[in-house]
């Protein structure tokens, strides 16, 4: 059996807050702003494993309400909804990101958001894909005033 999700995020870029990108701290005088760390990519793809499993998105699972995920890491929060998918049998084939940010520029961050996703869902570093795009001076992102970020995942059954 296969599964394909979509997940996206998006957060407002603040002073004051880290800027964290799967898992990875990106040198910026700005940040996500969030309950969490605000890792958008890791948000994405979270979403984008809830919807192959047909289980809503993250914040169902990890209310922003709820004070326990007050500055959560992430990657953490990638796990436990990868616990869900291992608790059905399936596994992550690949992934394939999108991170639309209009600075700083991403490019040599990429391979260690990839080897922190795939430590994270247990595959290798070459089934999960990381492209970075700029909103070209256009919308939220383009005005440097968001980070969003998009992921489809493809799932397989054990």
């Amino acid at each position: 059996m296969l599964r394909i999700g979509i997940g996206t995020d998006t957060h407002r870029l603040v002073e004051g807050r880290a800027l964290v990108l799967g898992g990875v701290h990106i040198a910026s005088d700005r940040g996500a702003d969030g309950h969490s760390d605000a890792d958008a990519l890791s948000h994405a793809i979270a979403d984008a494993i809830l919807g192959a499993l047909c289980e809503g998105d993250i914040g169902v699972h990890f209310p922003d309400k709820d004070p326990q995920w007050s500055g959560a890491n992430s990657l953490e929060l990638l796990s436990r909804v990868m616990w869900l998918a291992r608790e059905r049998s399936l596994h992550v084939v690949n992934v394939d990101s999108t991170i639309l940010l209009e600075t700083p520029k991403l490019r040599s961050y990429v391979d260690s958001m990839r080897e922190n996703i795939a430590g994270v869902l247990g595959i290798d570093a070459e089934c999960v894909n990381v492209k970075a795009k700029t909103g070209e001076g256009l919308d939220a992102v383009g005005q440097g005033l968001a980070v969003t970020a998009q992921a489809a995942v493809l799932m397989e059954s054990n």
